[in-house]
């Protein structure tokens, strides 16, 4: 995956437009999204109702995504046929993180078994009963980032470090 391109984000009112503004590294980013436990994914129906919920999920700083899985008749799934815009977010309220893209099923075998051998790499260690047979019953999701956003919540890092990524689609 190319980098994303690092920007001040344009939060008039917020301080962030400071001299000592420096964006932070992608790498930042990448470390929270990979060890991250939980995620939130936020969905939208077609008629533009919201939607989230945590769910486990895979970051792939190399392959430049992410992955969740959700049972097939789930409303997150139910949402994506109609709407493939999604947001995921790190579930910590200080070093915060969103990630902006379009989401859909996998639907080649080879992409599914990939991305569901990452995920037991990742949760089979604490979870030593989650099994292939169980995520491949279900629906796998794959998430293409457009850009990110983060905001670090304490007072000496907010104007300075705020920062926004554009991924080049």
């Amino acid at each position: 995956m190319a980098e994303p391109r690092a920007e001040r984000p344009y939060m008039p009112g917020y301080g962030v437009d400071t001299p000592s503004w420096a964006p932070l590294p992608w790498s930042w980013a990448a470390e929270r999204l990979t060890a991250n436990r939980n995620f939130w994914v936020v969905t939208v129906s077609a008629d533009g109702r919201p939607h989230a919920l945590p769910v486990w999920g895979v970051w792939d700083d190399d392959d430049g995504g992410f992955a969740f899985s959700c049972a097939p008749r789930a409303r997150k799934a139910r949402n994506l046929a109609g709407n493939p815009r999604t947001v995921i977010m790190v579930d910590d309220t200080v070093e915060c993180l969103s990630v902006e893209g379009r989401a859909a099923p996998i639907h080649g075998d080879e992409r599914r078994a990939q991305w569901i051998e990452r995920y037991l790499a990742k949760y089979r260690l604490t979870y030593p009963d989650l099994s292939r047979d169980f995520l491949a019953q279900n629906l796998m999701v794959e998430f293409q980032p457009e850009r990110a956003f983060a905001v670090i919540e304490r007072e000496e890092e907010f104007s300075t470090r705020a920062t926004r990524w554009v991924f080049d689609t």
